[in-house]
């Protein structure tokens, strides 16, 4: 790996990570620490559609949307948008092999890629430098490292997500401010495996009620989604007040930022719940919540990570390759019901 910093301050960088949501989300740090030491830098970031409804606004930033649907004619038709005069660097935050083929439609001499060990799709074909090999890190912490061949070391995590006014007054609309707390249930991952169930989410939110919590839903407007959402409420006796399908990603921050906690499996929501300052208990066993969890707090996090190691693989999860996604069928049912209830009773008793 070549820890050759720039000789001077760079003018301009290219960032490559075009999804999911959750690691976009991990991705703003680095710019921060970007920003940090080189203030006048300018910012370019090659990302999806969706990753850029999340974060328009980010300031110093210029967004440049692929549409992997549009294959070799939309990396050409990028190709168009980006500086004739290239980049001082790009960092290829993404592995898949069509992103590693994106990449090569980015003029930059020096191209900052993973360490071997995490590298895969011909991905050591596109870059000429690595970022250090640390196994067991947060995914978040990975991302953060592609700094250090430019000199850098990101020291400290700042999100500041860029979310407008007008998105924080929908979110304060939805309901009244009246001090009770609010459990947010978001249920789905683009993962369908690593759902959870609507019988055991409407059991854990019938329990919150009891104890005096408001219950929202909120999602997407997948008809997985909708159909989920519909499960648990027909599930559960408590009221619910339902969002599901009703905000866009620009007032999902301030949605889940007015949460007291966010129950969610391993999800974009999840990421960004934790990046706007909200308390999750993560719902964990097809992935390891120490590298794919809420980066800031895993307390209230259910684990039955190891649990499913030792059922689907056979071996405990530290045998597995750091990273390793156990996404079986019926790998949630290892969450138990009291699971979820004793992860909001710990941020029940943290609260008091």
């Amino acid at each position: 790996m070549s820890t050759n910093p720039l000789s001077s301050n760079p003018s301009s960088l290219c960032l490559l990570r075009l999804s999911a949501l959750g690691d976009v989300t991990h991705v703003v740090p680095l710019v921060r620490t970007l920003q940090h030491a080189w203030p006048r830098l300018q910012l370019h970031w090659i990302i999806d559609k969706g990753g850029q409804k999340l974060l328009e606004g980010l300031q110093g930033v210029t967004f440049h949307t692929y549409d992997k649907r549009s294959g070799l004619a939309g990396m050409r038709a990028l190709r168009a948008q980006l500086p004739e005069e290239g980049f001082d660097a790009l960092l290829q935050m993404q592995v898949a092999f069509r992103a590693n083929v994106l990449s090569a439609f980015v003029p930059a001499r020096r191209r900052i890629g993973y360490d071997r060990a995490r590298a895969k799709d011909l991905h050591g074909l596109f870059v000429n430098e690595r970022i250090p090999d640390r196994p067991g890190i947060h995914v978040l912490d990975a991302i953060g490292s592609f700094c250090e061949p430019l000199g850098l070391k990101q020291q400290e995590v700042v999100w500041n997500l860029p979310v407008p006014d007008s998105a924080r007054d929908w979110a304060h609309a939805q309901w009244a401010d009246d001090g009770a707390p609010v459990l947010m249930i978001s249920p789905c991952s683009s993962h369908v495996r690593r759902n959870w169930y609507p019988d055991r989410y409407a059991a854990v939110a019938d329990h919150a009620a009891a104890r005096g919590w408001r219950i929202v839903l909120c999602g997407g407007r997948s008809e997985l989604e909708r159909s989920t959402t519909d499960a648990i409420l027909a599930a559960m006796n408590a009221p619910a007040l339902d969002l599901v399908g009703k905000d866009t990603l620009k007032q999902l921050p301030a949605l889940l930022e007015r949460a007291d906690l966010v129950m969610t499996p391993d999800s974009g929501p999840m990421h960004i719940a934790n990046a706007m300052g909200t308390k999750v208990l993560g719902l964990h066993a097809a992935s390891n919540p120490l590298r794919s969890g809420p980066y800031s707090d895993v307390r209230y996090c259910v684990d039955r990570y190891d649990a499913a190691a030792r059922k689907f693989l056979g071996k405990d999860a530290q045998a597995l390759k750091w990273g390793t996604k156990i996404e079986f069928d019926g790998v949630m049912e290892l969450i138990s019901t009291s699971d979820a209830i004793d992860a909001f009773e710990r941020r029940v008793a943290d609260q008091a």
